[in-house]
């Protein structure tokens, strides 16, 4: 059965998330590359480029910088903290001599005088081969990023290209003047544009622009910013920028098919997991664990599905930490673990922008509320907690478990058993959930006793709900699924019970012993 509630989000909508986490992944301010977008768009129209030069500028805008954000622990062991570079990343202009200075000051950064020493001689000697191989390290993913998208060459080639310039002295410098793409030319212009507007208004603007025309800039682009410079920045600081791009969508919001909507998640909890070389993969068995549980526990094939897609994001949030924090190879400061906390905050935040990424969101920023309360970010119960998310939490127990961290190596399968069961033992991680996860990974569990009167595992947690005297809409509240869904979970408990009305499926639920069931709510 589909929910008709259940919608995938526009492309558009999919990749201006994807930018939001890119904005937090560099420490910049939120809705940058949104704003950045705006001026690339607004800048095509004044230059009356073709549509299909839009449609690529406006996608290269939106993922010029995920790269950036995501494989960042190269650039933690040559410049600590990444956040703090990409702060100035606006102060060069891409040349040799530009980069070879704004390198040697940033490089082991806050570390020993005698490291910095060494690295900044390595840079040198190797005509700074090791920062180049990172920054085309980042145009590649991004361009793969692309592909798996579907969005083909016109996009995937300037985003190649992000680090080029006119002259042709940018980095790889492989390509000059008309032989830059079209989009990338704009995209160049339009982020270094809103740096510097939203650093110093339209003037600094207009001079950063004049200032590089004809050496990092297409001159021609130039002189069209210059001359439509009012209308091109005109109530940047005021406006929705979100609404602004949602509006300017070159496919008029056309939802994505399923399959490349789960390509495209998947695709967000692979660069989630880059923070790290050790989580590796680990998106992807959180996800693959969650939906065999969920299908363990009988929950419906909407539900399943909402909380694999929850699986493949629920770590998104770690783009917003420094890779410092997830690279420690020993114990976390006061102060690490206080960033470390707040991912799955970002998670939610991420993905708040639309109803199918905020319904999956809410789930998946759950992942980390333990039964007791002594989770986070929210510090949750039992009663709050959905059985969604507790089958999230002990997935990502178990995986996380099973791969190596900087502080700790990889535990085999019956050590990861045993710190899950004594997680349930402690109260914390939910017992139908870990039994349903352990299922998933291959090991022997006991099956629960048939459930009384046919009931799904979901079901009953409907029935209890209604026992306790709460309304639908109060019951898609705490279960994390829409009303529709409850009010289909009711129509089929009522037909199997063979009741007519929710006084009847109480009764049903407290003369079995359904309501008393700890893991029910």
């Amino acid at each position: 059965m589909v929910d008709p509630e259940v919608t995938t989000p526009s492309l558009a909508e999919l990749v201006s998330t994807l930018s939001i986490a890119s904005d937090l992944g560099m420490g910049r301010p939120v809705e940058r590359v949104l704003r950045q977008t705006v001026i690339a768009m607004r800048l095509a129209d004044a230059a009356s480029v073709d549509p299909g030069v839009r449609a690529a500028t406006y996608y290269t805008s939106l993922l010029t910088w995920v790269g950036c954000a995501t494989d960042t622990s190269d650039l933690t062991v040559l410049f600590g903290e990444e956040q703090g570079l990409y702060a100035d990343t606006h102060e060069g202009d891409l040349t040799p001599m530009a980069m070879g200075i704004f390198v040697a000051r940033h490089l082991g950064r806050g570390g020993p005088a005698l490291r910095r020493v060494g690295l900044v001689g390595g840079f040198l000697a190797t005509a700074g081969r090791s920062v180049q191989k990172v920054m085309e390290a980042h145009c590649q993913i991004t361009g793969d990023f692309a592909d798996r998208l579907g969005l083909g060459d016109d996009v995937r080639t300037p985003l190649l290209q992000a680090f080029e310039r006119w002259d042709g002295k940018g980095v790889p410098g492989n390509v000059a003047s008309d032989r830059v793409a079209s989009a990338s030319r704009l995209v160049h212009l339009a982020d270094n544009v809103e740096a510097f507007h939203h650093a110093g208004g339209a003037e600094a603007a207009i001079a950063v622009a004049r200032e590089r025309r004809g050496t990092q800039f297409d001159p021609e682009l130039v002189d069209c910013f210059c001359d439509h410079a009012g209308e091109i920045l005109a109530d940047l600081g005021n406006l929705s920028a979100w609404d602004e791009v949602i509006a300017l969508d070159p496919s008029l919001r056309a939802p994505m098919n399923d399959d490349l909507f789960d390509e495209a998640l998947a695709t967000f909890g692979d660069f989630a997991d880059l923070k790290d070389p050790t989580r590796t993969g680990h998106s992807r068995g959180v996800t693959s664990l969650a939906g065999g549980a969920a299908s363990f526990l009988g929950l419906s094939n909407v539900e399943v599905t909402n909380v694999r897609r929850a699986g493949w994001l629920h770590d998104v949030g770690v783009i917003g930490v420094s890779s410092t924090v997830w690279t420690e190879p020993g114990p976390w400061s006061l102060v690490q673990r206080e960033r470390a906390r707040m991912h799955p905050y970002l998670t939610e935040r991420m993905l708040a922008r639309t109803p199918t990424l905020r319904r999956i969101g809410q789930c998946a920023a759950l992942h980390h509320e333990r039964l007791d309360g002594s989770g986070y970010p929210k510090g949750l119960t039992a009663d709050a907690i959905p059985v969604s998310a507790r089958i999230l939490a002990a997935a990502d127990v178990y995986d996380a478990l099973r791969q190596p961290r900087p502080h700790r190596p990889a535990v085999g399968t019956a050590a990861a058993e045993r710190v899950l069961r004594d997680e349930v033992a402690a109260g914390r991680i939910d017992g139908d959930a870990a039994n349903a996860v352990l299922a998933a990974a291959g090991h022997r569990v006991r099956r629960r006793a048939g459930l009384p009167g046919g009931l799904t595992r979901r079901e009953v947690d409907v029935v209890v709900q209604l026992a306790r005297g709460r309304s639908n809409p109060e019951i898609a509240e705490r279960l994390g699924v829409s009303r529709r869904t409850v009010t289909s979970h009711l129509e089929h408990v009522y037909t199997k019970l063979g009741v007519s009305g929710r006084t009847e499926a109480a009764l049903f639920a407290m003369r079995h012993g359904l309501v008393e069931e700890p893991a029910t709510d």
